[in-house]
């Protein structure tokens, strides 16, 4: 099945370069092979389900390696195949 993840980190942080829990849970993301998409206000990624579940665990990890206080999830089926 396909899923859709999509999360925020805390603290924000105003404009600029995104913070560095940003970017490690992104960076983490991108190195399993997945597009995340980063916005103003969160990141957000899909894929299979058996590919993107563990990478966002990894990705939670690596955020709050970076500074994260506070991360906030939520995750979508998008469809049932695969």
């Amino acid at each position: 099945m396909r899923v859709r993840v999509e999360f925020t980190t805390e603290p924000f942080h105003g404009e600029g370069e995104p913070p560095e829990h940003v970017r490690a849970a992104a960076d983490t993301l991108a190195e399993a092979g997945l597009q995340p998409d980063l916005g103003p206000f969160g990141t957000c990624v899909d894929g299979p389900s058996a590919q993107l579940l563990p990478a966002l665990a990894a990705a939670l990890q690596a955020a709050l390696r970076g500074g994260a206080t506070r991360v906030t999830v939520q995750l979508e089926r998008v469809t049932d195949d695969e």
